[in-house]
């Protein structure tokens, strides 16, 4: 019989039982605790340090943990396990903040509702479940058929005249009650497939006022939803007014792999599958309990889930075997699901709530892709569009309402902290904005929170690296000069760096420094991204000046800025008004179809109509990847102007 110890958790002062052959990771999984791991607990991240306080462990030195914090209590908690009871403290830099999770964006330009005026203001009201109001006369001797033959009589009469109408045996075994508390006036809630009419729920009295829905985007870092009311014949106003509390989540799966390899590489570990199945579940009714409580309403008022998200997310989510998504061919098991209970999934809704999830593309062109153009109505125009969703990987969509080719570039993690040596998520303290003095080359920074710095996020990465090239500190490689008149330019251990902030002034008491090889990190990612977009273009026949609008979705977006991602060649040199910032377009998606169910059939239409270019295949990705390899690229010509500030440094 193992021995079992407890482990406490500071500073959220969580204690949570442990065995000896369990590491601190798999412990602060089980308890809730977040601890920042990238690789599914292989020790080959080194993201997941903690600080042993009290207590014995089993651990080795490790090459990811200097000596001096060997000594001072640091240990991987993935390579750690308990050997008594331990006081385990998590680090700043181990640590999440949701808040940052409803964080204002700093880009004025970013809109969640970009062209839906015109596409989707006057969207009408029909959800995929419904609900109808009956008046039943009660029975006598003259007229006493059964309870149910008394209500179907009623659809009749509204005019369901030719539609089979059938239910479950559920609802079946209430309809005696639930007509007799309502004295004989009640609400179903119904789904029309085809002429076919099934009623899924009965309700005493009217409750046609009290209709709503849940969209839910599930993304590889974040689950973000929101409570939309579904009544009405028509959107009192644009769609989001029918938005009735938002709220967002870091799922729960981090801590089992930072991007959707290493999640799929842990599922097909024993119970893998069903564990991250059932942590992505956790994280969602995390959400929606936060809804619920936003909002004050009865949760068996809800009727349906609309779900978006990536092929391996979805996969995840409905506990199917994502492996030979990774592997050549690179085939999903399904691209389309059938509704189901969202009981069923694990959710916590009434039975007759319907989950309905987004169609997918692609090994890695999921529902949230399909979602986000929908939500951009892209293909509801002639101007050519490019749709890009940017985050582990790179998403791409070129086309209008006549085609679209769809293209996915493994980005990598760079712009969420991953491969950066002190690269972070946007979470409290980290860096998010810096600008470089011309004459000095002394940096301002912005933290989140306007707290003590204790990283680097995706944005401050952009901003640092085109500063470092406009203040000449970089050449076009990403190699620092060597005699750059700058102290803050210097070799490291083993390479040379640019000191962004002293440790006197961080929260980790370390040194944030941004070094070559997180540069070349960088620009790989950007390489990825551009060579992606330029190869959809290609394929086309066009260049970037066809295209009318450049649409940039998700998080990313918020916090971007324009001229810096310009400067070092992730986006393209257009005019900054042919650029739009919509937001969390999958969840926007999923609202909009939570609103109109005839939407899904546009959803799986986009789906339909989608060509997907694999790049593993493609020679020409490979040569503008290389031809990217550059800041901002090796043909100045894209880059016209910021080819002509670069030759005055």
């Amino acid at each position: 019989m193992e021995t079992v110890f407890k482990v406490r958790f500071l500073p959220l002062d969580i204690t949570f039982p442990a065995d000896e052959s369990q590491s601190i990771l798999d412990v602060a999984m089980r308890a809730g605790v977040h601890v920042n791991a990238s690789c599914s607990g292989n020790g080959v991240c080194g993201k997941c340090r903690v600080r042993v306080l009290e207590g014995t462990v089993k651990s080795t030195e490790h090459p990811k943990v200097s000596a001096e914090d060997y000594e001072g209590g640091t240990r991987l908690a993935c390579q750690t396990m308990p050997a008594s009871d331990l006081v385990v403290e998590i680090p700043l830099e181990s640590q999440i903040d949701k808040n940052v999770l409803k964080k204002t964006s700093i880009n004025s330009r970013v809109s969640d509702d970009y062209r839906q005026e015109g596409a989707f203001g006057e969207l009408k009201v029909r959800p995929l479940v419904r609900k109808g109001y009956a008046e039943m006369s009660p029975p006598n001797m003259a007229d006493n058929v059964s309870d149910w033959s008394r209500l179907l009589r009623v659809f009749r009469e509204k005019g369901a005249r030719d539609n089979p109408i059938t239910t479950s045996l559920e609802v079946l075994r209430g309809v005696g009650r639930v007509v007799r508390d309502g004295q004989w006036k009640v609400t179903a809630s119904y789904v029309v497939n085809g002429k076919n009419v099934e009623v899924v729920a009965l309700e005493a009295g009217d409750t046609t006022e009290t209709a709503f829905a849940v969209a839910i985007d599930i993304g590889t870092t974040t689950v973000c939803g929101r409570l939309v009311a579904i009544k009405g014949s028509r959107c009192s106003g644009h769609p989001a007014s029918h938005v009735v509390a938002e709220s967002a989540d870091y799922n729960g799966q981090i801590s089992y792999g930072e991007d959707v390899i290493s999640r799929i590489m842990f599922s097909r570990k024993k119970g893998g599958l069903r564990k991250l199945q059932g942590i992505v579940t956790a994280t969602i009714n995390g959400v929606l309990r936060d809804l619920l409580s936003q909002s004050g309403i009865d949760p068996r008022s809800i009727s349906q889930i609309i779900v978006a998200g990536n092929t391996v997310m979805t996969h995840l989510f409905l506990g199917i075997d994502p492996t030979y998504i990774m592997l050549a061919p690179y085939t999903p098991t399904a691209v389309t699901f059938p509704a189901c209970s969202a009981r069923s999934l694990g959710i916590e809704l009434p039975e007759t709530a319907r989950a309905y999830l987004l169609p997918c593309v692609a090994s890695y062109i999921g529902g949230d892709i399909v979602s986000g153009v929908l939500a951009s109505a892209m293909t509801r125009h002639e101007e050519l569009s490019l749709f890009m969703d940017i985050g582990t990987n790179g998403e791409i969509v070129l086309g209008n309402k006549e085609w679209l080719l769809s293209v996915s570039c493994s980005a990598g993690p760079a712009f969420e902290g991953g491969g950066i040596q002190f690269g972070v998520r946007a979470t409290s303290g980290a860096i998010e904005q810096v600008k470089i003095h011309p004459a000095t080359f002394e940096p301002m920074i912005l933290t989140i929170g306007k707290a003590k710095p204790l990283g680097i996020c995706g944005s401050g990465l952009i901003d640092l690296a085109a500063g470092l090239l406009e203040a000449g500190l970089i050449d076009q490689k990403g190699r620092f000069i060597r005699d750059a008149a700058t102290r803050r330019v210097r070799e490291g251990d083993g390479c040379w760096e640019y000191l962004v902030c002293e440790a006197e002034d961080t929260s980790i008491d370390k040194d944030i420094v941004i070094t070559e090889i997180d540069l070349d990190n960088l620009i790989r990612t950007k390489a990825a991204i551009f060579a992606g977009c330029k190869v959809l273009l290609d394929s086309a026949g066009l260049t970037f000046n066809d295209v009318r609008y450049f649409i940039i979705a998700g998080g990313f977006g918020h916090y971007i800025d324009l001229q810096k991602a310009k400067t070092i060649g992730l986006l393209p040199e257009l005019s900054d008004d042919t650029f739009r910032f919509i937001g969390n377009s999958s969840l926007t998606g999923a609202h909009l179809i939570s609103l109109d169910g005839k939407l899904l059939d546009e959803a799986q239409k986009i789906a339909g109509m989608m060509t997907n270019v694999e790049l593993s295949n493609n020679p020409g990705f490979m040569e503008e990847f290389t031809a990217a390899m550059f800041l901002p690229h090796t043909n100045d010509s894209f880059f016209p102007s910021v080819r002509e500030r670069l030759r005055s440094v």
